[in-house]
């Protein structure tokens, strides 16, 4: 058993049930024909988009969860310690994009605690990549 790993499969699974539960209700929320009278098909389009991007984020964050549990858990993965490595660069690349996307978009210091996935991708990062490296 892969301690790290199973840390960052819980978070992540965590983050899912969240993502899908929380996230959802207020991702519906923003939606146009709430906001406005008469949303144009512009924006209709736009937040269509952005709903569909947010529900792949939903089925990355149940693969990542079944992923890491299977390689936190058992053997069934030859490659499981490089794989390891490239998910750890991957919640990495997420964490910092989301960063960035905060220092581009707002400069409200508040917005990083409130705005907080971020760490969460970083955190499962570093415990990814310290459990590939016990393997």
């Amino acid at each position: 058993m892969n301690i790290p790993v199973l840390i960052a499969a819980i978070i992540t699974s965590l983050a899912f049930l969240a993502h899908t539960f929380v996230g959802n209700k207020e991702a519906l929320s923003t939606s146009p024909q709430r906001i406005a009278e008469a949303p144009s098909e512009k924006v209709k389009q736009n937040w269509l988009q952005s709903m569909g991007a947010f529900q792949m984020v939903t089925v990355d964050l149940l693969l990542l969860s079944v992923v890491l549990f299977v390689i936190a858990l058992t053997n069934l993965i030859a490659f499981e310690k490089p794989l390891t490595f490239v998910l750890s660069g991957l919640f990495l690349l997420w964490g910092l994009a989301w960063l960035l996307q905060l220092l581009l978009l707002t400069k409200n210091r508040k917005h990083y605690l409130l705005l907080s996935q971020w760490a969460f991708w970083l955190i499962c990062a570093v415990l990814l990549y310290f459990g590939a490296q016990s393997m």
